[in-house]
């Protein structure tokens, strides 16, 4: 019997726009915004200015600026004080009988982003390179606005007129420099948590990951679930503790971290986390590390879960 084979084609229909909007532009702004990322001149002032920040002898108080107790970063919540003092002194600025409401605003808003900046800084000091460019960029136009606002709040006192003109370049500037903050915080993705697609990474139920005599006891090892990396920490009696090896903070591997007093510690960064729960109990990372339940069967075979996987 001769056999044929027989080829069968498929045939796409392709949009009459396809071509158009595959063709499309590429955005001027959004291209400028990821060239601050790539500012290899700013990193002289970003190193000198790091090292200040992390010089401050702030002490317990860096981690509430980081907004560890918070759960996220406080800089942005601090922001919304002076941007919408500020807001609303335009709008009586343009208004009749404003005048005296306007300049109380003006100053609000200006003290108030004293502690909004400093919290910033603190973050910002904790970054990559490419965020630490851009947030530079962020910071220098914020300064700009809290420099026109101070003028523009003692202008107002004899020449009104001036006053004006200079909140209205403050907004202008604040503007600018949120746009650039929100190019770095959604787009380079500061501040957000690292570690909050492991749960839609990991598949439900046990999954073997060895035996107890393949982790050294005391020391952290790194080991592959699918895609996902752990942290595992055999203790005495053959106790293992099992993290996702990602910091929530930036990314650091904990695996490569120092482990003591029942934590690790990152090596990027400095966050340190309870291996018992993931728990981070010192920042910069303000979101605590997924916690991995384990079993440990009789022939000391490991087997790990996450509980809100899936």
């Amino acid at each position: 019997m001769k056999l044929t084979r027989v080829l069968l084609t498929k045939t796409t229909t392709v949009p009459e726009d396809f071509g158009a909007a595959a063709s499309g532009a590429r955005s001027p702004l959004v291209d400028a915004l990821d060239a601050l990322g790539r500012a290899e001149s700013l990193d002289g002032v970003a190193t000198k200015v790091r090292r200040v920040v992390r010089a401050l002898p702030l002490g317990p108080l860096r981690d509430v600026l980081h907004g560890r107790q918070a759960g996220h970063p406080l800089h942005p919540a601090l922001v919304q004080v002076p941007v919408g003092a500020w807001l609303s002194a335009a709008v009586l600025d343009v208004l009749p009988g404003g005048r005296r409401g306007a300049r109380v605003l003006v100053g609000v808003g200006t003290v108030a982003a004293v502690p909004a900046a400093l919290a910033g800084w603190v973050d910002w000091a904790e970054q990559h390179e490419q965020q630490m460019r851009t947030g530079l960029v962020h910071a220098g136009c914020n300064v700009a606005a809290v420099t026109l606002y101070a003028g523009s709040w003692a202008a107002r006192g004899r020449r009104p007129g001036l006053g004006r003109l200079l909140g209205f370049a403050g907004l202008v500037a604040a503007g600018t420099g949120g746009l650039v903050g929100g190019h770095l915080a959604y787009r380079q993705g500061a501040g957000a948590n690292k570690a909050e697609p492991v749960p839609h990474l990991v598949e439900p139920g046990w999954h073997t990951i060895g035996r107890t005599g393949d982790f050294p006891l005391g020391e952290p090892v790194r080991h592959l679930l699918g895609e996902v990396p752990l942290l595992v920490v055999r203790a005495e009696g053959d106790a293992v503790s099992v993290l996702a090896d990602r910091c929530s903070h930036a990314s650091g591997p904990l695996s490569e971290g120092e482990v003591a007093d029942g934590c690790v510690t990152c090596p990027w960064h400095g966050s340190v986390f309870r291996l018992s729960d993931g728990w981070n109990v010192a920042g910069p990372a303000t979101a605590p590390q997924p916690c991995f339940e384990t079993r440990v069967d009789a022939d000391g075979t490991v087997s790990v879960r996450l509980p809100d996987a899936g």
